[in-house]
């Protein structure tokens, strides 16, 4: 971590779904240089407030800053501007089936940058070496693909406006152990080399404790705590308990 400036900044944010309220007055910050963890039960609400931030589910109430500008009060060419410095790997990778893995890289460098095709061509080959791919995958499409090189060209086409945050929604899940530790890995080596503020919503223990910096937890709508794996680890609250340290746990710190 680089210090405790934020770059996402949330406050009392209010989320409903008709009379259901999601999110009730959640309050969190994303620091930056940090990979902040996200994790909560089945349906509490970590999507949501990820989508929230990125603009796309309404909020009822609070505030949403990112680079200390309120989202809301921005007008369209500012909010573009502030869309472009983060980049989004969606659930399940969300890759257009009917674009080959470079032109899905390509995607938001077409929609945002005014760049000769053959430099959009050397760029998207870049972000898949980056990601760990190799440049023969350029042209396939992503049914022939396998879960992890799925993962791997979303997380190129999320690095493709070269942005300062990344938005990872349960980046590991669908991957074998072998595979969701290698994109733990690639994850932390791309936050470190490149400077990265990572927000990512997940549920895997071992991503918890192998990259996150620190860990926020959503409970019946609201942020319960916040902090690194070892205040988690600690805590005598009795959902923290039985989701750091129940019998799916890390057996060392039973």
């Amino acid at each position: 971590m680089t210090g405790n400036e934020a770059v996402i900044s949330v406050r009392d944010l209010v989320v409903s779904f008709g009379v259901a309220t999601v999110l009730d007055r959640v309050t969190l910050d994303v620091f930056r240089g940090e990979i902040l963890g996200f994790v909560g039960g089945s349906g509490a609400g970590k999507s949501v407030l990820m989508r929230t931030i990125i603009g796309l589910l309404p909020k009822r109430a609070g505030t949403i800053e990112v680079f200390g500008s309120d989202l809301a009060s921005l007008d369209g060419r500012e909010r573009r501007a502030v869309e472009r410095r983060w980049g989004v790997l969606f659930q399940q990778g969300a890759l257009f089936s009917s674009l080959t893995v470079r032109q899905n890289v390509q995607f938001p460098m077409r929609e945002h940058l005014d760049l000769s095709p053959r430099l959009i061509d050397e760029i998207a080959l870049a972000k898949l070496e980056m990601v760990g791919l190799d440049p023969a995958v350029a042209e396939k499409f992503p049914a022939e693909l396998s879960g992890g090189m799925i993962k791997r060209v979303a997380l190129a086409r999320a690095l493709a406006l070269d942005p300062d945050i990344v938005f990872l929604d349960e980046p590991t899940s669908g991957l074998d152990p072998v595979g969701a530790a290698a994109f733990d890995e690639l994850i932390r080596t791309l936050q470190r080399t490149l400077g990265l503020s990572v927000f990512m919503v997940t549920h895997d223990l071992d991503s918890l404790h192998a990259v996150c910096d620190r860990i926020a937890v959503l409970v019946d709508g609201r942020v319960i705590a916040a902090g690194p794996i070892e205040a988690m680890l600690a805590s005598e609250h009795q959902w923290l308990k039985s989701y750091f340290r129940g019998k799916r746990g890390r057996q060392v710190y039973h």
